[in-house]
């Protein structure tokens, strides 16, 4: 399995991405491409127009052309890879496929997208039906939309965009959640994931259920469980946010934070304090440093729904960032 697949899904759903334009919706939706849950297919379910996939479906082509798919990032950034996944698709997958990138500013409209330049992500190659097609991205630039287009015709189930968030500063308030999966931030290390992986703790919103968290399995020693944060920007840290939400009898009784410029010596944000089941907990921090990581510590283990760590980033760190990944765009 390539590497990238660790990395966020900058399609996702669940960070805002949607299907801007499709050329052909006629057996299923595009809308399918980019839902975080993986593909399910009930056997014989039919409706009005044939075997119901969850997935983006076209008509058979009785003439030369190609289907397209555009698809807006709810996580604009630079691109590590591309799995189109053709999950249940036996004998109606696309025998080829390809992946363009485009930047824009603002909201431009599907006919915009269209008549764009787009920039090659993936050439044209050959796909396998009912597989997870696994395509590496070496184009360093970063990027808000994405195009797929299948030749000639058929069914994808599921779309994943894995690369690292570049958000606009532009659009950013003077303080924000530095630990948000959407502005760059990531999981570095983990000393356990048994029953959910701690990168839910850094997506939007709040987690809908149990499995919407970061879980450990449970403890028989005398050690305890910890995560790693690399911050989306070295950034002083005002405002911790652990949220419990849905562990009731398998929160953490006690947690901490601690934060490093390097990642390897580190100083106190938030000493050990006490948690609640099922409770959204605010701690105000006054560490007068500046952290790039952030390592939160669970005592003994458990599971936590959402960490927030509301920071001012250091002066000009995002801009350089921005820069580096537009080519001035």
């Amino acid at each position: 399995m390539e590497e990238f697949v660790t990395l966020p899904d900058l399609a996702s759903r669940a960070l805002g991405g949607g299907v801007v334009h499709a050329d052909d919706e006629f057996f299923a939706a595009a809308d399918h491409l980019v839902l975080p849950q993986p593909p399910v297919f009930a056997p014989r379910t039919f409706d009005h127009k044939g075997q119901v996939y969850d997935g983006w479906e076209t008509r058979r082509r009785r003439e030369p052309g190609h289907d397209t798919a555009v698809v807006r990032l709810g996580a604009p950034g630079v691109i590590r890879g591309v799995d189109i996944d053709t999950a249940f698709f036996t004998g109606n997958y696309p025998p080829h496929a390809a992946v363009d990138g485009l930047a824009v500013d603002g909201y431009p409209s599907p006919a915009e997208l269209l008549a764009a330049e787009w920039t090659p992500l993936v050439p044209r190659s050959p796909l396998q039906g009912d597989s997870r097609n696994l395509f590496a991205v070496t184009e360093k630039r970063r990027f808000t939309h994405v195009r797929l287009t299948i030749f000639p015709d058929g069914g994808v189930a599921r779309l994943r965009v894995h690369g690292t968030s570049v958000p606009d500063p532009r659009l950013l308030p003077e303080v924000f959640d530095v630990a948000a999966l959407a502005h760059g931030a990531r999981i570095t290390g983990c000393s356990n994931m048994f029953y959910g992986h701690p990168g839910h703790m850094l997506m939007p919103g709040l987690a809908q259920h149990m499995g919407d968290g970061w879980e450990t399995s449970r403890r028989r020693d005398d050690a305890n469980d910890w995560v790693t944060v690399g911050l989306a920007a070295p950034a002083e840290i005002v405002l911790a946010d652990l949220d419990t939400t849905h562990f009731k009898g398998n929160a953490p009784g006690w947690a901490s934070l601690r934060g490093s410029e390097d990642g390897q010596e580190w100083f106190d944000l938030l000493p050990r304090v006490a948690l609640r089941p099922d409770t959204p907990h605010r701690f105000p921090v006054r560490a007068g440093r500046v952290a790039a990581h952030v390592r939160l510590d669970i005592f003994p283990d458990g599971g936590m729904a959402r960490l927030r760590l509301h920071g001012r980033p250091v002066a000009g760190y995002l801009e350089d960032q921005f820069r580096r990944h537009t080519d001035g765009l």
